[in-house]
């Protein structure tokens, strides 16, 4: 007869217990990136709401952004860094295929020898994540987990593009996830549809590189088909995850979408019927769009203006290249 084998079972709810948040460095206005896609700050500002958006210096790399997000989130957070069982970073700039940013990450904080892998789901990166360590910390495989969105995308962006130069951003956004004793994180409603994988990606392979058949790739999308898509089909995703957590819009604090565009934020808050009390993540604004920290960033900044949503609900929601989405009701540290 075989021998039955241990499973290991963790604690019945999780919870985020902190946010930290690095930016780039530099502020760039419309003005500055206006010329090579002749457009004008107007024209920015009308179509996606930016004014300003933040890039890091030419020598900071992402690493050094997701390790700077990581160490306020688990100073926040009062957890030893050396209890965090797990590093996930999401990030599609690495500038190496491998080793991930997420182990040297876990190293720098120091979580070593901690679990450590990168999650390539763009701008859904970060919901992504959550649900993972989520599932890890329930299952018992971790106690602490560090989940992170970094993106250093003014390294994969091409100034003359007119379809998403001028909305990129660097930065990374941080939290910690552990135990709870009631529900801190609701049903992920998330998937992809890769029929649609042509309307947001890298415009070149690295091999097409190497062998000098193509530039340096760099971020390219159809504007108007992401946009269509992220009114229409993730406006259902989003209610969709206020229903699995059992919840009514009225009764969210928060409501944090992926910073992709003002008009798209905007339109979602009309869609879903949110009332005024309801606070809206706008980072986007003097941030940009930063992919996979676009929400921990705006949640960051959020609770740093208005520290009364403490505790309270909130919805976050990411959609992005894959084309991928993720959806969930969180309460607020």
């Amino acid at each position: 007869m075989t021998a039955a084998i241990r499973q290991a079972t963790g604690p019945a709810h999780t919870r985020i217990y902190a946010y930290g948040a690095a930016r780039g460095q530099n502020a760039v206005p419309n003005d500055d990136l206006v010329g090579p896609i002749d457009s004008s700050d107007e024209w920015i500002r009308q179509r996606t709401g930016i004014i300003t958006r933040v890039r890091a210096d030419k020598d900071t790399t992402v690493i050094d952004l997701a390790a700077d997000a990581v160490a306020e989130a688990i100073q926040r957070s009062g957890v030893p860094a050396d209890q965090v069982d797990a590093v996930i970073v999401s990030t599609i700039s690495n500038p190496k295929q491998t080793p991930s940013v997420s182990a040297i990450v876990a190293d720098r904080v120091g979580a070593n020898p901690a679990a450590a892998y990168d999650v390539n789901a763009a701008c859904a990166g970060f919901s992504y994540g959550v649900t993972q360590a989520d599932a890890l910390v329930r299952a018992g495989a971790a106690r602490y987990v560090a989940v992170v969105g970094a993106e250093k995308l003014s390294d994969i962006v091409d100034p003359t593009d007119r379809t998403i130069s001028f909305l990129l951003g660097d930065g990374a956004g941080a939290a910690i996830i552990g135990p709870s004793d009631s529900p801190g994180i609701g049903p992920t409603v998330w998937g992809s549809d890769g029929s649609k994988a042509d309307a947001v990606g890298m415009n070149h392979t690295l091999v097409e590189f190497r062998d000098g058949t193509a530039p340096w790739p760099t971020l390219r999308q159809e504007g108007p088909t992401v946009f269509r898509w992220a009114v229409w089909e993730m406006v259902k995703v989003a209610r969709r995850a206020i229903e699995e957590a059992g919840i009514q819009a009225g009764d969210l604090a928060a409501f944090i979408p992926h910073q992709a565009n003002m008009r798209i934020i905007d339109e979602f808050a009309k869609q879903l019927g949110l009332p005024e009390t309801v606070a809206i993540g706008r980072d986007i604004e003097t941030t940009g769009n930063t992919s996979a920290a676009s929400i921990p960033l705006a949640t960051h900044r959020l609770l740093e203006e208005n520290p009364e949503l403490s505790g309270g609900l909130a919805l976050q929601i990411g959609f992005g290249a894959g084309l991928v989405f993720g959806a969930q009701v969180v309460v607020l540290p």
